[in-house]
């Protein structure tokens, strides 16, 4: 990791470089959006750091309630600005993206590396159904406004675009209830359940930084965090600018581009670290990391970047047209492939792990199908990325 962070702030300036410098070749789109995609990562991890420190002095509740915030920052900020661009399916695709990669392959490759030389590995059941039953709700949270927008289109509604968006706001406000009162569960009346092994290295025990060797001070850790927020920030904009140029330089679905190319950067850290805690058997951590990534995404991200997107639209501080089409603000309605793939993946998970056992072949398995939805995923036509038909387009078309 130590390697892969020093190469990812040298990519940070070659990135800006090569934006500025090279806006006009045919090059630049490609070569910024990988040098931007590996200067995400080392920010996303120093934003980590300085949240888990920051953690340190504020006690178990107040710390997880950060952990839980900030743990997703690099994609939330992602979101935002390409929000800010009009760029919506880029959004949802990302977040459905960070679902699936956090389930299917920061699991499956955490699995098959924890078990290759273990019979099997364990990890607390009590809290594999906690999160499942709140995977669960996500799932149901997107597939449940897709058959609104079906049936709706059936009976011809004509405010076909206005009811979309008042579900999908009341189910944005109940996901942030629900996912409010989640963390009530597993930070303080059910805290036994979810308690962490203790540390197993150096590394991780508590009050020990990868800077100079020493726990950070509070005003230490606070401009870490503000300053990789606002590195993260910079990166981004350069980041979702060249992926929707790079998307059309090679043909390829904006939603390809967002439920797997941009997932995989915004969770790098996240893999990497889930990965090494599974080889030294500590699955219990590594499954919670795959689990909580995915339940943020699923209950905080999404109802969030929801809500920023309406208030956006509704301040004018996004665009109203895109390429000649009109934008309106994000909502649930995502892409039936999407909401299959969410559905799928969830239910996998919740077979192979309520027992609180894994083993190589699950992960094998988990791998298995996130590669199937990958291949689905890229040769998904481009000529609307596959997105569900815009509910005012819809409307406007049965109008009399």
């Amino acid at each position: 990791m130590k390697y892969l962070n020093i190469v990812g702030y040298v990519a940070i300036v070659l990135a800006f470089a090569a934006h500025f410098w090279g806006h006009e070749a045919s090059w630049e789109p490609k070569v910024t959006f990988l040098l931007a995609a590996l200067g995400v990562i080392p920010l996303a991890h120093l934003m980590g750091q300085a949240t888990e420190q920051l953690a340190e002095h504020t006690g178990p509740t107040l710390g997880g309630l950060l952990n839980a915030t900030f743990g997703n920052a690099a994609e939330i900020i992602i979101g935002v600005i390409a929000l800010s661009k009009g760029l919506n399916e880029i959004v949802k695709a990302s977040l459905t993206g960070s679902i699936l990669g956090n389930l299917l392959l920061v699991a499956g490759a955490a699995m098959v590396a924890g078990g290759w030389k273990r019979e099997r590995q364990v990890f607390s059941r009590s809290a594999a159904e906690a999160n499942g039953g709140l995977l669960a709700l996500a799932a149901g949270a997107m597939l449940l406004p897709a058959i609104f927008h079906y049936t709706a289109e059936r009976v011809h509604d004509l405010k076909l675009h206005e009811h979309e968006e008042k579900v999908s706001l009341a189910t944005s406000f109940v996901l942030l209830a629900v996912y409010a009162l989640g963390l009530l569960f597993t930070l303080r009346t059910h805290k036994h359940l979810f308690t962490r092994p203790p540390a197993q290295s150096e590394e991780e025990k508590p009050g020990i930084s990868a800077i100079g060797g020493h726990a950070w001070s509070v005003k230490m850790s606070v401009i870490v965090l503000l300053a990789a927020s606002v590195g993260i920030a910079l990166v981004a904009e350069l980041l979702v600018g060249s992926a929707e140029k790079m998307a059309h330089s090679f043909g390829w679905s904006e939603i390809f581009v967002g439920v797997v190319l941009l997932a995989i950067i915004g969770n790098a850290a996240e893999h990497s670290t889930a990965v090494m805690l599974a080889m030294r058997d500590d699955m219990d951590t590594a499954m919670t990391i795959s689990y909580q990534s995915s339940i943020q995404i699923a209950l905080f991200a999404v109802p969030f970047l929801v809500l920023v997107s309406w208030l956006m639209h509704s301040m004018g501080w996004s665009p109203h047209e895109l390429h000649g089409q009109p934008v309106k603000a994000l909502n649930l309605i995502f892409s039936p492939l999407e909401v299959v793939a969410v559905v799928l993946t969830v239910g996998i998970v919740i077979v192979l792990c309520m027992n609180g056992e894994s083993n190589w072949f699950e992960g094998v398995l988990l791998l298995g199908l996130y590669a199937i939805l990958g291949i689905a995923f890229f040769y998904i036509p481009t000529g609307g990325g596959g997105a569900v038909e815009s509910g005012a387009a819809v409307g406007a078309a049965h109008a009399p």
